[in-house]
């Protein structure tokens, strides 16, 4: 404050002011996270904190995570279930054609000589990893499904699609920064199982991505 006085007399009091405000924002959007959790259901400019948790408080979790000791695997996977909360509470509905499942290439048998990154639709259903199940879904529920190698072909394959909401299968890591890459783009994000360690022979719980992708399209 010495300093910024020999600057300017005025900027003590507008450094003063500067923080209040910024204090005043991070109270009321905390409140109003919390409110949202609470009820369930959408409170006004819900659709508002998807922004505010990706881009600030997201940051800051991972930071107080540090200094408590919280691993940041597990402020990750806090991340995207508030993400996900905060999502379904804002009811967002799209029609079949503009959602997009979006998946990890690790689900993929490791085996498999089958190329289905460009065309997910190569799968020839033998049924030794989850593709084959997870392509009949989209077909039963007539919505896009794709398959990324890594973050740079997600977003490529989110830019062509255009879609309005997105279902992500992924790691701790990929859905974070998928999330706030795609934001304002609604998405649900459903963590990878991992019995073989990362990035090879992952597994999805098949009735969680059904139950992501019903709450888009609005169906029991």
């Amino acid at each position: 404050m010495v300093g910024l006085k020999n600057i300017h007399t005025s900027l003590p009091l507008l450094f003063t002011l500067l923080l209040a405000v910024l204090v005043f924002l991070m109270l009321s959007g905390g409140l109003l996270l919390v409110f949202t959790i609470l009820s369930g259901k959408e409170i006004f400019l819900s659709h508002k904190l998807r922004g505010l948790v990706a881009k600030v408080l997201f940051p800051f979790m991972i930071l107080m995570g540090r200094l408590m000791g919280v691993s940041k695997e597990k402020v990750q996977q806090s991340f995207v279930e508030l993400n996900n909360h905060l999502v379904r509470s804002n009811n967002h509905r799209t029609r079949p054609s503009r959602l997009l499942v979006l998946l990890p290439h690790c689900i993929q048998d490791f085996d498999c000589q089958i190329k289905i990154t460009g065309n997910i639709q190569n799968c020839k259903g033998c049924g030794k990893c989850e593709i084959k199940e997870l392509v009949e879904l989209s077909k039963q529920y007539q919505v896009d499904i794709a398959v990324a190698t890594g973050g740079t072909l997600a977003r490529r394959i989110i830019v062509k699609n255009k879609p309005e909401a997105i279902v992500a299968v992924a790691c701790e890591l990929d859905l974070t920064t998928g999330i706030q890459d795609s934001y304002p783009i609604p998405v649900i994000g459903i963590l990878n199982e991992r019995p073989y360690g990362p990035c090879i022979n992952t597994r999805v719980d098949i009735q969680k991505v059904k139950e992501a992708v019903l709450d888009f399209l609005g169906r029991d």
